[in-house]
């Protein structure tokens, strides 16, 4: 079945050649007809006079070897574009009508997989040396009147921006510490654990005291 979309630009590429227009970068300025397609056709016409779209014996796959790449390079760009937007990109550069399933079943061929991130603390480098530094300091101090107490955000609103990926090669997505959240604070000792605080508020002396206290 012909694309009428592809059959139009092929028809206005031979009209422009007819015309004395000969080259494809001329043509594609004046019509906006993607540059590849233009080539591709002025290429034929150079060849064969004609600009008929060959017809072959059969289904072909219709992922070629140059649009695989093609695929993997937008990919590389933009992890979280959508398959639909993939099949547009591939419409648009290529003389060919391909469909977001057909993208889709590429994808999983080649060991793609749609994920949300994982979210991560923002730890730089420099922090995870000072803790390692700290921890080596006070390995063999006296823990018995220690109390270690921490606090953690429950996000009210999550990221769920799917994005392309391989196997072992899960996107994470770093988490800023000041986003709308609810707060958990507690603590661990020698002696057991502290129960477990939830808030809102901003954390200050005046609220930790007053943890401290209940």
């Amino acid at each position: 079945m012909v694309n009428a979309k592809f059959e139009a630009q092929r028809k206005t590429i031979k009209h422009h050649w007819l015309n004395g227009i000969r080259t494809a970068e001329e043509i594609h300025k004046l019509t906006r007809i993607p540059l590849r397609t233009v080539q591709y056709n002025v290429k034929k016409l150079k060849e064969t006079g004609s600009v008929e779209h060959k017809r072959g014996n059969g289904r072909q796959y219709k992922v070629t070897q140059n649009i695989s790449r093609a695929i993997g390079q937008n990919v590389r760009r933009n992890n979280a574009i959508s398959t639909r937007q993939l099949a547009n990109n591939i419409e648009n550069n290529y003389d060919i009508s391909i469909s977001h399933v057909t993208v889709w079943n590429h994808m999983k061929k080649k060991g793609y997989k749609s994920s949300i991130p994982l979210g991560t603390p923002m730890l730089t480098n420099r922090h995870i040396e000072m803790r390692k530094t700290w921890a080596q300091a006070h390995l063999n101090d006296n823990w018995n009147c220690t109390i270690f107490t921490d606090e953690t955000a429950f996000d009210l609103f999550r990221n769920k921006v799917r994005r392309w990926h391989k196997d072992g090669d899960r996107p994470i997505r770093k988490l800023p510490k000041n986003r709308q959240k609810v707060m958990a604070w507690g603590g661990i000792s020698k002696k057991g654990k502290t129960p477990l605080f939830c808030f809102t508020d901003i954390m200050d002396g005046p609220f930790y005291v007053n943890i401290l206290q209940s």
